[in-house]
C-alpha cells in the first residue's frame, strides 16, 4: 500500500470520528469542557392531539395574569382561554407559594448561607425555580401556541419572573378596592392576613398589596406589564380586549367576547369547581358585580376611606364617591345583562349547582383527610403496642 493511499484511508477514518466527537461535544446532555462538566437539560415538549410537538422553554413569550383575588383575574383568563391560540387554565396555586418560599430562603441569612455552603448558588436556585414554574404552566393543561398563567399573587414577583422569563408579558388586574374587599368578605374568600370580619383591616391590606404589585408593574414598563381596570374591561370589553391582544402580539379573534359558549365544553374552557369565581364566569360579560358593594361598608370606614386605602386615588378611583361613576357600558354588555335578568332563574340554578358541587368536593376532601388522620393515629397506637 502506497503512502498516498494510506493517508487517504486515515482521512476517511478520522473524519467520521471527528464529526461524532463534535456532535457529542455540543449536543450531548452533559457537555464536557477542558475544565469541568456542565449538566444541560434536554429539550422539553408536549405532543398535541394533532401529533405536533409544542416545545416549551424559558425563552417563550409566556403570559402572566395577576392582581388581588376577586379583581377579575378569572374573567380575563377565561376570555383569553376562549382564544384558539392561548391556554391559561385554572389557578395552579403552587407557583405563588414557591415564589414566596424562595423569597423566605433568601431573606434568612442562615438559610441563605446554608444554600451557598451546599453549592446552591443564586443561579442554580433561579434555574430550579424557573424549571418548576415552566413545567407546571406547560403541563397542567392542553398545549397551545401561547401559554398563560393566572395565579393572582404571582405579580408580587413580576420583576423576578421577568428575569426568569425575559420574553414574558404581564397583565395586572385593577379593581375598585371597595368592591374587592366586599366580595372577599361576602363570599368568605380566605386570604392569609385578611380578617374577614373587619372591613377596615381588609381595605388596609388591599391597599398595601396593590401598592406592591402596581410598583412591580411600573418597574417593568408599559411594553412588558399592562395594568387593566376590571370596570373598563366589563363596560367596554371589545376595545379593551383589542388592546390586550395587541399588547400580547396575538391576532384578534371574536371568540374572546363569548367565553361562556366554551365553558366546560369538549375542547373548550376548563374551570375548577373549587374556585369561587367559577360560578360567575359561566355567564356572559355583564354589569351585575360592578356596584354590589355600595351601601354594604360600615359608615365609619366609608368616612375614613381616603386614609384607609390611599391606593384608591392612586389607581384612579374617587374614595368619596358612593356610588362611583365607572363609565358607560356598550350595547353588547347591556344586552348580555338584560339577557341574564330575563333568565334569572336559569342562571341562579346553574350557580347553585356549581356551589353544590364545590361543597361536595370540599366535604369529600375533608372526610378523606379525617380518615387518613384516624388511620395514622391507629397505626401509631399499634406500633406502640408492639414496642411494649
Amino acid at each position: 500500500m502506497s503512502v498516498r493511499v494510506a493517508k487517504k484511508y486515515v482521512i476517511y477514518i478520522c473524519l467520521p470520528v471527528l464529526f461524532i466527537f463534535f456532535i457529542y461535544h455540543f449536543y450531548s446532555p452533559c457537555s464536557v469542557t477542558s475544565n469541568n462538566s456542565v449538566m444541560i437539560a434536554a429539550q422539553r415538549y408536549i405532543l398535541g392531539q394533532d401529533a405536533k410537538k409544542y416545545v416549551y422553554n424559558r425563552s417563550m413569550p409566556l403570559i402572566f395574569i395577576g392582581g388581588m383575588p376577586r379583581s377579575g383575574t378569572t374573567l380575563l383568563r377565561v376570555m383569553l382561554d376562549a382564544h384558539p391560540g392561548i391556554r391559561c387554565g385554572e389557578e395552579t396555586r403552587v407557583i405563588p407559594r414557591l415564589l414566596t418560599l424562595k423569597q423566605q430562603w433568601l431573606k434568612s441569612p442562615i438559610e441563605s448561607k446554608r444554600l451557598q455552603e451546599a453549592g446552591i448558588s443564586g443561579d442554580v436556585l433561579d434555574n430550579a425555580v424557573a424549571s418548576f414554574i415552566l413545567e407546571i404552566i406547560a403541563r397542567h393543561g392542553k398545549p397551545a401556541p401561547r401559554l398563560c398563567n393566572k395565579d393572582p399573587f404571582t405579580l408580587r414577583s413580576a420583576v423576578y419572573l421577568h428575569a426568569l422569563f425575559p420574553k414574558a408579558k404581564f397583565i395586572l388586574l385593577i379593581r375598585d378596592g371597595r368592591a374587592v374587599v366586599h366580595s372577599i368578605i361576602s363570599r368568605k374568600v380566605s386570604i392569609t392576613g385578611f380578617d374577614l370580619n373587619d372591613y377596615r383591616q381588609c381595605l388596609t391590606k388591599w391597599s398595601a398589596a396593590m401598592s406592591a404589585m402596581y410598583s412591580q408593574c411600573l418597574s417593568l414598563g408599559s411594553s412588558i406589564c399592562m395594568p387593566v381596570h376590571y370596570e373598563q374591561l366589563v363596560l367596554q370589553p371589545k376595545p379593551y380586549m383589542e388592546n390586550i391582544l395587541k399588547f400580547l402580539d396575538v391576532p384578534w379573534n371574536d371568540s374572546v367576547l363569548h367565553h361562556e359558549q366554551l365553558v366546560d365544553k369538549p375542547g373548550g374552557i376548563s374551570i375548577s369547581k373549587l374556585e369561587r369565581s367559577s360560578d360567575q364566569v359561566i355567564k356572559p360579560i355583564n354589569l351585575e358585580a360592578l356596584s354590589k358593594w355600595v351601601g354594604q361598608i360600615p359608615e365609619d370606614v366609608v368616612r375614613d376611606m381616603a386614609n384607609i386605602a390611599p391606593m384608591l386615588a392612586t389607581l384612579g378611583y374617587d374614595p368619596n364617591a358612593n356610588p362611583p361613576d365607572y363609565g358607560k357600558p356598550d350595547s353588547f354588555v347591556l344586552k348580555n345583562t338584560d339577557f341574564i335578568k330575563q333568565n334569572e332563574r336559569l342562571w341562579a340554578a346553574k350557580e347553585q349547582e356549581l356551589q353544590k358541587q364545590r361543597e361536595l368536593l370540599r366535604k369529600s376532601a375533608l372526610k378523606n383527610k379525617s380518615q387518613t388522620n384516624d388511620a395514622n393515629k391507629a397505626e401509631k397506637v399499634e406500633e406502640k403496642d408492639l414496642d411494649t
